[in-house]
């Protein structure tokens, strides 16, 4: 029992001044478009779990372990013994979808097939965790939700098998386990270098009657449409945004953009149209009560 909470102290510790660096330098978790990157924020939680699991044995084992010798046991049963054929692959299939999706999404902004804008701002200034699961346009992507879920479960059964047995060293989980995260980081990966890029909404916003869209994977052939219903549209290079004149001033339900036959997902307007000035109507004077006689 000592053995575990002091396993669960250190982790506490580590995860902790993880999150606090974290909390105040987000960056080092997030894409190109500064939205939390699935894949980084994956890999590193694996670090964080190994760098915990090697850490508490070596501790352990210079403590109530006995020394040197605890280490010296026969390979089948030391407590590093499963480390190259679990642990590693564990640790390997996060690392490889990490460093395959950067790839893939470099070469597709730099040839200009796929385009990653920023997010629209927070009240908060974080981003939220369920963009984790989510796709540029922020609804839920299936791929991205069963490599984290998948991912998550794995890590629950690792700290959980450890902490019932510290002394034992790595927890003896069955070798086929690095399936549990490498599948899932094999499809993460296919999913990125199949996906076709869907233009992005990041903004709108109505002035003058005018609808004025921010986003990325614009193009001179983007078309708006307000409530389904396709606008002339404009293409401005310079700045990346797209305008389109309504036809009335109410403000619609929602905006698209189609572009090479992709549809963004649904926005709703960021802006609100600025109200017509009324005229000053002239007030007549209110008749002064008669003093009683």
């Amino acid at each position: 029992m000592t053995s575990a909470l002091c396993a669960l102290a250190l982790l506490a510790a580590l995860a902790g001044s993880l999150g606090w660096r974290l909390h105040h330098h987000p960056g080092f978790i997030t894409g190109r478009d500064g939205r939390l990157s699935t894949s980084t924020t994956l890999a590193l939680a694996w670090t964080v779990i190994l760098l915990w699991l090697l850490l508490s044995i070596l501790g352990y084992g210079l403590t109530a372990g006995g020394g040197v010798d605890w280490f010296r046991a026969e390979d089948s049963h030391g407590p590093l013994s499963s480390l190259t054929d679990v642990y590693l692959p564990l640790l390997g299939g996060p690392y490889v979808a990490l460093i395959g999706a950067k790839t893939v999404v470099g070469m597709r902004v730099q040839s200009g097939s796929m385009a990653k804008p920023a997010p629209r701002p927070t009240r908060s200034g974080r981003r939220p965790l369920r963009e984790l699961i989510t796709n540029d346009g922020g609804r839920t992507d299936l791929v991205d939700l069963q490599y984290v879920a998948l991912n998550a479960v794995t890590m629950l059964y690792v700290v959980a098998f450890f902490l019932a047995d510290v002394g034992g060293g790595l927890p003896r989980l069955p070798a086929e386990i690095w399936a549990l995260t490498g599948a899932p980081a094999g499809a993460y990966l296919l999913n990125k270098m199949a996906t076709r890029a869907n233009p992005v909404i990041t903004d709108v916003t109505l002035a003058g009657g005018v609808l004025t869209v921010e986003g990325g994977g614009f193009g001179e052939d983007a078309r708006v449409e307000a409530d389904a219903a396709p606008l002339p549209t404009a293409f401005h290079a310079a700045t990346g945004t797209l305008t389109a004149p309504l036809p009335t001033p109410t403000p619609p339900a929602t905006i698209t953009v189609t572009t090479h036959g992709l549809r963004s997902d649904p926005f709703p307007p960021g802006g609100t149209p600025t109200p017509p000035v009324s005229p000053v109507l002239p007030v007549s004077p209110v008749p002064a009560q008669r003093a009683a006689d």
